[in-house]
């Protein structure tokens, strides 16, 4: 089996595997929040683990705050930026963010805020211009800008430092998605001119359900959840501890062989440097872009997607049609309708998304499949 869906979820790390069964037949296990020895012994555990993270992502451990993961964060983070707005009413975002993004911004709409949406190049990166006429369009009356750090879908980079820096210019707080970044390519909060960032462990093989927000002062937050105070009284309810564990395992895991990120990329090009030389008319999303080493959105105009996906999957090769969060729909997805995709276009797209651990016979192994797939389908066309 190949699975080449880790956008989407990456499996449990090899390290993180070794380190789960020898951690829950040892244990020990507490509330980290108890007062009791046990209850401390947690707490000083998931205090090395709020270090260690911070020292890979570049922040203090004092800017991590843990919760359930990406998503929520990105509740957490809208619900705070909109409290603090006072009387500015307009939240700056782009055409490509995650759905998580895309519905908190539906529903501060409905509340009174004003969406402004950035332009996006044919490229898939987010108009840097544009977003710099909209800030001064607005200016004063901006409740915060939202762009993602590396789209899910296309894996493309964003110009995320321009944006921190005209932010900062402005005195805009400058809120980024950076789920698909964080692990998957050398990262620098405090260089990053970001007020705030997100993260979820199951997208860098960890346990599913932990994750937290990176905030450059996090006296700016509100309580989300209310609990026993936990997380400075940020995010109540018990920490998933072993879940944020196995975050700094795969964190240290990440960091130790960031090297192989040069080569995943190289391996990435050639493959499909041989998928455009066998099918002239492919094409690749934000080719010219730069992006996550492992990443590949192609489409080969009017094959549809799933039946792409179907046939890989019969030789036990796994792959998406966008994100899962929008894998059931036949249609071309937002993201690409923001970078111009035509349908014809738009609705044959598939993604591969692999890891460090990529290799040339994996990547042989694909492309061979997705070459069968392609002779067979560019037969009958679907649309």
């Amino acid at each position: 089996m190949i699975y080449a869906d880790y956008n989407g979820s990456a499996p449990l790390k090899s390290a993180v595997t070794e380190y789960l069964v020898k951690r829950l037949q040892d244990g020990p296990f507490s509330n980290p929040n108890a007062i009791h020895s046990l209850g401390k012994k947690m707490m000083f555990g998931m205090e090395n683990c709020r270090r260690s993270i911070a020292k890979v992502i570049g922040c203090k451990s004092r800017q991590i705050i843990f919760n359930s993961g990406a998503s929520e964060g990105i509740t957490h983070l809208f619900a705070s930026l909109t409290q603090n707005a006072g009387d500015k009413k307009i939240i700056i975002t782009s055409g490509i963010e995650h759905s998580a993004v895309v519905q908190c911004c539906a529903l501060y709409a409905s509340q009174g805020f004003q969406i402004e949406t950035i332009k996006t190049t044919n490229d898939g990166q987010i108009d840097v211009a544009h977003l710099a006429e909209l800030v001064s369009q607005h200016k004063g009356h901006i409740a915060f800008v939202t762009a993602m750090a590396a789209n899910n879908e296309t894996g493309v980079v964003q110009p995320y430092q321009e944006i921190g820096k005209i932010c900062q210019d402005n005195e805009v707080p400058f809120f980024s998605d950076t789920t698909q970044f964080i692990g998957k390519i050398d990262f620098n909060f405090a260089e990053s001119n970001m007020d705030y960032a997100v993260m979820s462990s199951h997208k860098i093989g960890a346990l599913i359900g932990s994750g937290c927000i990176i905030a450059k002062d996090p006296s700016t937050l509100s309580p989300f959840i209310l609990g026993g105070g936990q997380e400075k009284g940020l995010r109540g309810g018990t920490q998933n501890y072993i879940g944020i564990e196995t975050m700094a395992v795969a964190m240290t895991y990440f960091d130790e062989h960031k090297q192989e990120l040069e080569r995943v990329k190289n391996l990435r090009e050639a493959f499909e440097a041989r998928i455009k030389k066998n099918f002239p008319e492919v094409v690749i999303f934000g080719e010219n872009a730069p992006r996550l080493a492992s990443t590949t959105m192609i489409s080969y105009p009017g094959i549809h997607g799933q039946a792409v996906q179907i046939e890989l999957e019969s030789e036990d090769i796994f792959v998406t049609t966008s994100s899962a969060c929008s894998d059931n729909s036949p249609e071309t997805s937002k993201v690409l309708k923001a970078m111009g995709t035509t349908d014809n276009i738009g609705r044959g797209v598939v993604r591969i998304s692999l890891c460090l651990n990529s290799n040339e016979e994996l990547y042989n192994k694909i492309e061979s499949a997705l070459t069968n797939a392609y002779n067979k389908l560019s037969k009958i066309q679907n649309f």
